[in-house]
């Protein structure tokens, strides 16, 4: 890649978003491309395939497997799509035809290389190809579950099916565009090791798009780092970590969160009753379609006191939501008690949970998904109070000023619509919307695992500015431990609908008690790449 620009058409006229991006990856290298969310990461890699939005168009030159991309008719396109180089997009759950079983989607894939190349194809022996694909990213019991469709497989599970797929035409590059930021710890450390076995079994190179730094430096030989559609820096990654030359690279670096001493302080003796009290709080879903009885939660025991961050933390189906969705009281336990300032909202009635649920809020993983694309953003946080009825015009007005205030967004933000704001807006608009109605109690639902690095620190840091300004308390739901360690006083670690641990954030994270914790712990990526390296040697993964 040589040159590479980058131009979008605007009522305006022409836009460039990338500027003069150079980038060579050889056989079996491993190349990051990080930067902030609009820094043209994302724009650069699907240069290479040609599958830029209709509204943009590129220059410079693009080399792919001796062939000119830019340029090239979509017949020659289509050639190189999947055969020289395949993407591995970031949500399997969208990548995936949730009507269509794992094993059609490959041979879908399989079919369509062997028309591309003149080949017959044979249904059976495609099949078989499958199966051997899948069982090359290891997917478990890959002969059964080459039978099955998406919903029924885990996220990491999917992920390496959409690998599988993108393995299929046997490409030279693999372009990797985040490909783990939905995953929890665990399973992105098992996808990461993944690629680096590909790349060192089948020497495929491969171009990852990530704004995960601890992600970089576990897996990454080289580094390229834009900021607004230029190369501000690039080196290998050992030197990048270890000397960053540029000023955005090092801001960069110091926003990651690391997994080292919590901010936590030693418990108090005495004090208030807790504002939210768990005791033995089981929840079993019923048989349905001659599935068995599921216990999605069983004798959970917690407490939250006011104006403290409880972070519950786990892999994926660990139960952690759904704590959140019976702390809302959107599901009623199977048994136990939930208290919240006392009042039982397994047995409360209709009102009395309308009264509880006024002390309530909630904010979503996905802003842009919560925040309806038809409301102004002064819409979107006066929506609260309007659904209760008790305010005037005047009175949703001021409100909406001052929540503007405080989440750091200019007022005149309040007649624009989500769209015309980015993800890191998006969500202190959400937060500003969630402290409408002034909650005693906070659940935050993965509120920043869609923002890059930066933002995500600024909104980390706004977060805990308005939790000492307004005093309440959350339950801060997350993967990343990292995260939580940084605004949690105490966690709660899940497994299968158990808490293994609970205590404060310093004592779980430095000393963990449970087996599955210290797994947690140790699979966090660090933004060492030294100490990345001796870890893998650890476990005897190579380099």
């Amino acid at each position: 890649m040589a040159g590479l620009n980058v131009d979008f058409t605007t009522p305006s006229g022409p836009r460039r978003v990338v500027t003069d991006v150079d980038l060579t990856i050889a056989p079996g290298d491993i190349v990051a491309l990080v930067g902030e969310s609009g820094s043209g990461k994302s724009l650069t890699a699907l240069s290479v395939l040609g599958l830029l939005p209709d509204r943009a168009r590129s220059s410079g030159s693009i080399t792919l497997a001796g062939t000119q991309v830019i340029g090239a008719p979509e017949s020659t396109l289509r050639s190189l799509r999947g055969t020289s180089a395949a993407m591995v997009f970031q949500d399997p759950q969208t990548a995936l035809n949730p009507v269509q079983t794992i094993g059609r989607q490959l041979r879908e894939a399989l079919r369509a290389h062997a028309v591309t190349r003149g080949e017959k194809f044979d249904k059976r022996a495609a099949t078989a190809r499958g199966i051997e694909l899948l069982r090359q990213v290891e997917l478990p019991s890959p002969e059964s579950r080459v039978d099955w469709y998406p919903h029924q497989l885990s996220g990491g599970q999917k992920q390496r099916v959409v690998i599988a797929l993108a393995l299929s035409g046997d490409p030279d590059l693999l372009i990797a565009d985040e490909p783990t930021t939905a995953l929890d710890v665990t399973v992105q450390a098992e996808i990461l090791s993944l690629l680096r076995r590909l790349r060192d079994t089948r020497r495929a190179a491969v171009l990852l798009v990530t704004h995960n730094l601890g992600v970089v430096a576990d897996i990454a030989d080289r580094v390229i780092v834009l900021k607004d559609g230029r190369i501000v820096e690039q080196a290998p990654v050992h030197d990048l970590f270890a000397a960053p030359r540029h000023e955005y690279t090092r801001t960069l670096l110091a926003a990651v969160p690391r997994l080292t001493a919590g901010r936590s302080e030693p418990d108090q003796p005495g004090g208030d009753p807790p504002l939210l009290a768990m005791t033995d709080v089981s929840l079993v879903y019923p048989p349905r379609r001659g599935n068995p009885a599921f216990p999605a939660l069983t004798d959970i025991s917690l407490t939250l006191k006011s104006g403290e961050v409880l972070g519950l933390v786990g892999e994926s189906g660990s139960g952690k939501t759904t704590v959140g969705r019976v702390v809302l009281g959107l599901v009623r336990p199977s048994s136990g008690a939930v208290l919240i300032d006392g009042v039982d909202l397994a047995t409360a009635d209709r009102s009395g949970l309308r009264e509880v649920r006024k002390g309530l809020a909630f904010i979503h993983q996905d802003p842009a998904a919560s925040l309806d694309p038809r409301f102004t953003v002064g819409t979107s946080i006066a929506e609260p109070m309007t659904v209760q009825g008790t305010s005037g015009r005047r009175q949703v007005s001021d409100r909406v000023a001052e929540l503007l205030d405080a989440v750091r967004l200019p007022r005149a933000f309040a007649t624009r619509r989500p769209s015309e704001l980015s993800g890191g807006q998006r969500q202190r608009v959400a937060l500003a919307r969630a402290l409408t109605l002034a909650p005693r109690l906070l659940v935050a639902d993965e509120p920043t695992s869609a923002l890059d690095v930066s933002v995500q620190a600024a909104v980390l840091e706004l977060f805990t500015e308005l939790r000492a300004q307004y005093g309440f308390a959350c339950l801060f739901i997350s993967h990343d431990l990292a995260v939580v360690n940084d605004v949690a006083d105490t966690v709660g670690v899940l497994r299968a609908g158990r808490l293994v641990e609970f205590g404060r954030a310093r004592e779980v994270f430095s000393f963990p008690t449970a087996e599955y914790t210290s797994r947690l712990v140790a699979a966090v990526p660090i933004p060492d790449p030294v100490r990345q390296r001796e870890r893998r040697t650890e476990r005897g993964e190579g380099r």
